[in-house]
């Protein structure tokens, strides 16, 4: 058996690099996050802004530009994206990537997708000011009846197409914020009905069984976001089937200003995967960043001070070969700990430019950390899809 036949590595894709109605009506028609990406400045000495992506500043929406993604991902080893998705009370957002670039990309037999729902509140952060509160330009917490709309959208656009990511048979689809989805449907009851009518949709529409997964971590990075309490319970309560990592920092502040060192919150993150693994009574999913710094979403003329996401920490010394050791360090926590089920490790991220944290290419590393997944995952499963 290939050592690797029961881990599917996803990489998560933060979808706001193509025009979009709501990004028209907050920044003006055609904006994207490329202009805050054009527009970072080094904000002290040694500091390696802006980041200059190798393909251009690219519509994601577009299929050939999707399917030159699809390519590099599939060759280098990775399984799936799994989409930031979003669906607000008046409908979806930022839905572009997926449904105009993915699904119509001609290569998208080679790889995977799943989404997870981003639920969180969508604030005025792009860029940020140094005063706060920010500005809510959308809530996170939806009704039952928004609920429904975006089930029967999931159900309808996505989960029928062949290339769905499936765990054990079943649909995955992760949900960011616990806490933001009971505040929206009033109770853990009444969540708890809402899922279930969610898995009745599913297997109505002849799509067999739903994997829940809950994204879960210890220290609040954006305003608004609620630490769980009583994991455990809440998870049981709804009917998870599994939690995952989203991102390093979701675990580990970056203690020391400007700069925290890759290693030293690599060497914590490695600890941390075994005590969520006993921590959690649901199977865990890892997660491996490859970088922060989130500096790109400030006003790039304000002081740079350490004020809270997106004035904060970076990491530092994230080279791809120091990538590639934590790669190497979560396939070998899931080699130790796997059943015979299907396992995920997940990277952040595909493509968060202005979070630091990408697998495409730049002009300073070309396709370095890309090749450090190959060099860790790549299969013949990769290379004939």
């Amino acid at each position: 058996m290939n050592p690797r036949s029961n881990i599917q590595v996803a990489a998560y894709y933060f979808p706001n690099y193509h025009p979009d109605p709501r990004n028209a009506k907050w920044h003006g028609e055609g904006w994207t996050e490329w202009e805050l990406v054009r527009r970072a400045t080094p904000r002290f000495e040694g500091h390696n802004q802006p980041k200059v992506p190798l393909w251009g500043y690219e519509d994601e929406s577009d299929p050939l530009v999707m399917g030159k993604k699809i390519d590099a991902a599939a060759s280098h080893g990775i399984d799936a994206f799994i989409f930031d998705w979003y669906w607000y009370e008046d409908g979806p957002y930022l839905q572009g990537a997926l449904e105009r670039g993915f699904l119509n990309a001609p290569n998208n037999d080679r790889m995977q997708f799943a989404l997870m729902w981003a639920n969180h509140d969508w604030l005025d952060i792009h860029p940020a000011t140094r005063s706060r509160p920010y500005k809510t330009l959308a809530p996170g917490a939806v009704s039952r009846k928004a609920f429904r709309e975006a089930c029967k959208h999931m159900i309808r656009t996505y989960f029928a197409h062949p290339s769905y990511l499936r765990v054990d048979g079943k649909l995955y689809m992760s949900i960011y914020e616990l806490m933001s989805l009971v505040a929206g449907f009033g109770s853990i009851g009444q969540t708890r009905e809402a899922l279930e009518q969610f898995r009745g949709m599913v297997r109505e529409a002849g799509l067999g069984e739903l994997h829940l997964n809950a994204v879960v971590w210890g220290v609040q990075i954006l305003p608004g976001e609620k630490e769980v309490t009583n994991a455990n319970e809440m998870l049981e309560l709804l009917g998870f089937d599994s939690v995952a990592s989203y991102v390093w920092i979701h675990h580990h502040k970056l203690e020391k200003f400007p700069e925290t060192p890759y290693d030293e919150i690599r060497e914590k993150a490695k600890a941390t995967m075994e005590t969520l693994s006993r921590q959690y009574r649901l199977p865990y999913y890892p997660n491996v960043t490859m970088g922060w710094d989130s500096s790109p979403r400030t006003i790039q003329s304000d002081r740079f001070d350490p004020l809270g996401y997106p004035y904060m920490a970076m990491l530092a010394d994230n080279t791809p070969e120091r990538f590639e050791r934590a790669l190497r360090e979560a396939k070998a926590f899931l080699a130790n700990r796997n059943g015979p089920g299907e396992s995920i490790l997940t990277i952040n991220a595909w493509n968060e430019w202005t979070e630091g944290s990408y697998l495409e290419p730049d002009t300073v590393n070309g396709m370095a950390y890309l090749e450090a997944v190959r060099n860790v995952f790549r299969t013949e499963r990769n290379d004939s899809r």
